[in-house]
């Protein structure tokens, strides 16, 4: 399987999977010119997939279907998007190309946004980072946590194809949280490494993030010990946990 992160802008990522006869699909195509940069001569993508309407996700398609203008646009149903574009929903099943994706709903960052799930990849848009999550600009901490549960619920060896390059800051953030947790450790070491050598963070692993992301382990209790510590009281579910650690990380500065 030929997966690889485009980086754009500053610090995201558009994904491209490919398959051996050169075809492939686009992941929240934010800009157009390094997609083109990095396709070549190969042929015209089997689909684009987009995760939610922010512009850093989907500035580059307008472009992209001047040079493919018959490529297929998957997206969530929302007024802020572009007509045209397919829309989906959750539970649906898509197949494209050679492979078949579940859509996931994860409400949260945005009340509209999806994810897609299959050949052992998550395309999480920005719900679920390494090491992190997303900022909660439309939904409630409630909605949030569930969306990260449905995620967390898949196989460990899931490979996570978020959208930015967070890892170093979130892993300052997550050691503050849980400083004696060793593989947090071990994935700043590896996190370190990778960018020092120019090389992206991600993807990934599902099974690493429970191991390691803190807004993954709101049951486990150095970190439910840590925030109501900081929150000076006691929280009764896991969902408060959250709701606490995601407005402690909104203020964090490491």
């Amino acid at each position: 399987m030929d997966l690889l992160p485009i980086p754009a802008f500053n610090d995201n990522y558009i994904w491209r999977l490919r398959d051996p006869s050169g075809r492939a699909l686009i992941v929240d195509p934010g800009q157009a010119a390094p997609v083109l940069a990095a396709w070549g001569n190969d042929p015209p993508p089997y689909a684009i997939l987009l995760t939610h309407h922010h512009d850093d996700h989907i500035g580059g398609v307008a472009k992209l279907l001047e040079h493919w203008p018959d490529t297929p646009v998957y997206a969530p149903q929302d007024t802020r998007l572009p007509s045209g574009f397919r829309h989906v929903y959750g539970e649906q099943m898509l197949s494209i190309g050679p492979w078949q994706f579940r859509v996931i709903t994860v409400p949260g960052h945005t009340r509209s946004h999806i994810a897609y799930a299959g050949e052992g990849l998550l395309f999480c848009g920005d719900t679920l980072f390494s090491l992190g999550c997303g900022r909660m600009f439309e939904g409630t901490a409630e909605q949030m946590y569930a969306s990260l549960q449905r995620l967390a619920a898949l196989p460990g060896a899931t490979q996570v194809c978020c959208a930015h390059e967070y890892t170093l800051s979130n892993a300052a953030f997550a050691l503050t949280i849980e400083p004696g947790n060793t593989a947090l450790q071990q994935r700043m070491a590896q996190a370190r490494a990778q960018r020092a050598a120019g090389q992206p963070t991600l993807p990934t692993t599902l099974g690493d993030e429970r191991a390691c992301n803190p807004f993954l382990r709101c049951d486990v209790q150095p970190v439910r010990e840590a925030v109501q510590r900081r929150a000076g009281q006691t929280f009764t579910h896991s969902s408060e946990i959250f709701a606490a650690l995601r407005a402690w990380k909104d203020e964090f500065r490491g």
